[in-house]
């Protein structure tokens, strides 16, 4: 018990003289980052996923052909080599590797923006097999449909396959934000002044690793149950109400002779009282069937 009371005490006593200083900007830091990231990396995995996905077939030009075969090469050796080396690594390469190589003619003088960037082109390899994964998934009825009244391949993935895969891959979204929170942890490689970097800075001031390393674990695990909660209340919302009724005031609907009204039925329905009083009025008149 003693040992917890002075982790505790440790705690407030790293939270007192490196909380405004260090954690909280860490933490604001480490958000936006995360946040700028993911929305560059979604709109990198939406491109490299759409054009991956673009149909040809043997009727179409050799230059069409030779093109997209092309495109999805580039796309595939993208994803594999960001999926399939750390983020630290791809860091320290971009930058201290670009200058390394170019004599310091291409170099970062932001720190904000070596990190934006590799954050980005890594989420952006995770998410082009989302996207490609999410736009496979719809049935491609709807493809064949929307190509039958005259849509562009282009017109059919913004308003027919676009709009239901986002709804499919919204999960990894969330996922990946969260993934991203987490991993701009190794940020600090590169000198970038992440919550991890203020658990350094607190750490090598204080000597408290472990009391600092538990405001570390408590920070981020609150982070990314809050983003967490976020992403499940817009899948919510994206889902639409549980509940629907039917539309039953379209004229076609009626013509169709498929609405009914609870009380009286429809002016086209044989078996309505105003069809049946229709038929006996005409036939006191002496009217026949012809004139009818």
């Amino acid at each position: 018990m003693e040992r917890f009371s002075q982790l505790f005490a440790d705690i407030v006593k790293l939270w007192s003289k490196y909380g405004v200083s260090h954690y909280l900007p860490g933490i604001r830091n480490t958000l936006i980052l995360a946040l700028v990231a993911t929305a560059i990396g979604c709109f990198i995995g939406f491109v490299c996923g759409v054009l991956n996905t673009i149909p040809y077939s043997k009727n179409d030009s050799i230059v069409k052909r030779f093109f997209l075969k092309l495109i999805r090469v580039v796309v595939r050796v993208y994803v594999e080599v960001f999926r399939g080396t750390p983020m630290v690594l791809q860091a320290v390469f971009v930058y201290y590797g670009l200058p390394y190589f170019t004599s310091n003619a291409v170099k970062f003088n932001s720190i904000w923006a070596a990190a934006i960037l590799v954050v980005s082109i890594n989420t952006g390899a995770y998410m082009a097999e989302s996207v490609r994964g999410g736009i496979i998934s719809i049935d491609p009825g709807q493809t064949e449909g929307a190509k039958a009244i005259g849509m562009t391949h282009v017109q059919t993935m913004l308003n027919v396959i676009l709009p239901q895969a986002l709804r499919n891959i919204m999960p990894q979204i969330g996922n990946n934000f969260i993934i991203n929170v987490k991993d701009t942890s190794v940020m600090f490689i590169i000198g970038f002044p992440d919550f991890f970097s203020a658990h350094r800075a607190a750490v090598g001031a204080s000597y408290l690793y472990f009391p600092s390393a538990t405001v570390e674990m408590a920070g981020y695990l609150t982070m990314t149950l809050i983003a967490s909660f976020l992403l499940r209340w817009l899948e919510k919302r994206l889902d639409g109400d549980s509940s629907y009724e039917l539309v039953q005031v379209d004229p076609l609907t009626m013509t169709a002779g498929t609405y009914s009204h609870p009380d009286r039925g429809t002016p086209f329905d044989e078996r309505s009282k105003e069809h049946r009083e229709k038929t006996r009025q005409s036939l006191r008149h002496g009217r026949m069937r012809g004139e009818r």
